[in-house]
């Protein structure tokens, strides 16, 4: 009996807990500070890093949940899909990926347009999906975007258009270019009536969306460290034969050159656009 003990060993019980005691299930490195993060702690604070207030991308949802003033947001002009004119063939057919952008996204295209209410002021509002093919600008998006200026041109309404986009859609070609120049001569006539538009460039706002309606705003406001440019950093460098500067083609850059004209944190943005639309709409 004595042996028996000598030789056995009672081990402390390990509880192993599946779910931390904080709440948090997941960890991951921040993009902008490299420092852990907890995933859900991202979601309460509006997809923002807490430490360095790196802003990570936000849905459409997120976005109209954040500036319109509850049960306002009202779709417009839903009805429109995207067809392959030029039966476009790259790695794989361009209607298949369309379908798969579909499934993802869970919308027809990579835009949604409607009017709500900002802190009470009847706004145009239209928001770019960067989960539908990067946000890319095709026809439909073209299209829906000038319908819902239009819309704001004949019900005297300001327009604010939140960007995030890898430019014109290449699968389109020609069509998708031609929205830039249909999308600017909207907005010339919107300010031909005396009303304002805001331009919101999140992260990244690049190519055919920078050259054309984005960078066409009464006010431009950038999210903090948002890539903003025509082509990406490494495309330019490629080209020009040199290293650009520290922090170029980010929005802090871009407010230093007078691009843009302010950067706004996201959980300050719907007062700042409800400011900007009361002042210019008076």
């Amino acid at each position: 009996m004595g042996l028996m003990n000598l030789f056995t060993r009672h081990k402390p019980k390990i509880k192993v807990e599946s779910i931390k005691n904080d709440g948090f299930s997941g960890w991951i490195k921040c993009g902008g500070c490299d420092e852990t993060i907890h995933k859900s702690e991202l979601a309460q604070n509006l997809n923002c890093c807490s430490k360095c207030d790196y802003h990570y991308r936000f849905s459409i949802e997120d976005r109209i949940e954040l500036l319109a003033d509850q049960g306002t947001f009202k779709e417009l002009f839903d009805k429109m899909q995207p067809i392959d004119p030029l039966n476009f063939v790259d790695k794989e057919p361009y209607t298949d990926r369309i379908v798969r952008a579909q499934a993802k996204s869970n919308r027809k295209e990579g835009a949604i347009v409607g009017t709500c209410n900002i802190k009470g002021q009847k706004t145009a509002l239209a928001i770019m999906d960067f989960s539908y093919m990067a946000g890319s600008m095709g026809s439909v998006v073209g299209e829906k975007l000038t319908r819902i200026i239009e819309f704001a041109t004949e019900h005297n309404l300001p327009v604010v258009i939140v960007s995030a986009s890898g430019g014109a859609r290449m699968q389109e070609s020609t069509l998708s270019l031609m929205q830039m120049a249909k999308t600017s001569a909207a907005l010339a006539k919107h300010s031909e009536e005396g009303l304002p538009f805001i331009s919101v460039l999140t992260n990244p706002t690049t190519g055919g969306v920078t050259a054309s309606f984005a960078s066409l705003g009464d006010i431009i406001i950038a999210e903090p460290k948002a890539l903003i440019g025509f082509a990406g950093p490494r495309v330019v460098e490629q080209t020009i034969g040199h290293k650009l500067p520290e922090g170029a083609q980010k929005s802090e850059f871009l407010l230093e050159k007078g691009m843009i004209d302010c950067i706004v944190h996201r959980k300050e943005l719907k007062e700042k656009l409800a400011y900007f639309i009361d002042f210019l709409t008076k």
